[in-house]
């Protein structure tokens, strides 16, 4: 197993059954509601289809969902240690704050202390916590449309330099730099597996990337290079069809996508990326299959290159190519989400 949680099946089954044995060995975010909750929530059972499961409290806050309220997920951990029992109840109260180590020494606790305890029981410290917490807020009112000074404002940030400097690390440039109209419109489109980007001229789709991809920055530089940062934020058509494609996609109802792309990178490059469009849902190749199918068997290196060159996730499907020894490998938007989607595609192709 190349992971030590169970399958998506298993989980969802023990998620319904409300299996203990799985209790605090994995957690499930739900898409349609933007939390995580432990396997033995009782609330309502969402579908399948919006469930995706973490090994690690960190993995679902970093993803960008909240504690469930009912199931209390972070519990264990603040029964555990009462000085993360309250300072997360702080956080609950306040989750606009902007915490400070002085906050919490003011509190009474020792930083160090504090420290090693959420970096121990979350793999984050209580500052990166609330801190994303924050973040999340101010991005969502940016996808939604409202002026950089809202967002800041909704994210609670101190000073608009510190937005714009935690925009810029996630999407490689501050957020005044894209506006309302332009050439190429970023966007943002929610999916069980995490946030995507996708950015559309008025006729073809550019670029589909999980948020949390490192090269993002890289990639959206490169095209508000080649369109003169004429880059805003915004949608047009090629965007809305995409995520409606995306909905059925990870709704078991079909799996084809008609977006016009935009394909740039050099001949060869898209010789790759034309290939990995031919591979059947549900069937994987390896790097040496696709390098033989074009013509190059020998370029086994310079096809894995462009396969990690890719730029439109799913669509272009660089997660249907696998190791020489079948083992999961190269994947930007991590190797975790490859196995989910290559599990959600047998399911096509049975």
């Amino acid at each position: 197993m190349l992971f030590a949680i169970p399958s998506h099946d298993t989980l969802y089954q023990a998620l319904v059954a409300r299996d203990q044995r799985f209790d605090g060995q994995a957690y499930v975010c739900v898409s349609t509601t933007g939390v995580f909750c432990r396997i033995t929530c009782p609330a309502r059972k969402p579908n399948a289809v919006n469930c995706t499961f973490f090994g690690t409290i960190r993995e679902c806050i970093e993803a960008g969902f909240r504690a469930c309220k009912r199931c209390h997920p972070l519990t264990p951990a603040a029964t555990a240690d009462p000085s993360v029992s309250q300072l997360l109840a702080a956080l609950d109260n306040n989750p606009q704050k902007r915490w400070s180590e002085q906050h919490i020494a003011n509190m009474g606790y020792d930083l160090s202390t504090v420290r090693r305890a959420f970096k121990r029981q979350f793999g984050m410290t209580f500052l990166e916590m609330a801190r994303q917490r924050r973040l999340r807020e101010g991005f969502e009112s940016l996808s939604e449309g409202a002026k950089v000074i809202t967002a800041q404002h909704d994210a609670n940030f101190s000073s608009a330099s510190a937005f714009r400097r935690a925009f810029a690390k996630l999407l490689g440039c501050p957020p005044a730099t894209l506006h309302k109209k332009g050439l190429l419109l970023a966007n943002w489109i929610a999916t069980p597996l995490g946030d995507m980007i996708a950015v559309s001229s008025a006729t073809h789709l550019h670029l589909l990337e999980f948020v949390d991809r490192k090269a993002l920055p890289m990639e959206l530089a490169k095209l508000r290079k080649a369109c003169n940062d004429d880059l805003g934020l915004g949608s047009y058509d090629p965007t809305e069809q995409i995520r409606v494609e995306l909905h059925a996609f990870f709704a078991g109802e079909k799996a084809v996508f008609n977006t016009p792309l935009a394909l740039q990178g050099s001949s060869f490059t898209r010789e790759v990326w034309q290939e990995l469009r031919t591979i059947p849902v549900g069937q994987i190749r390896s790097y040496s299959d696709i390098a033989k199918r074009i013509g190059h068997p020998t370029a086994v290196r310079a096809v894995a290159r462009a396969n990690g060159a890719n730029q439109i996730a799913l669509v272009i499907p660089c997660h249907r190519v696998v190791g020489a020894d079948g083992s999961l490998t190269g994947y930007g938007g991590g190797l975790w989400r490859k196995q989910r989607l290559i599990e959600i595609e047998q399911q096509f192709g049975n």
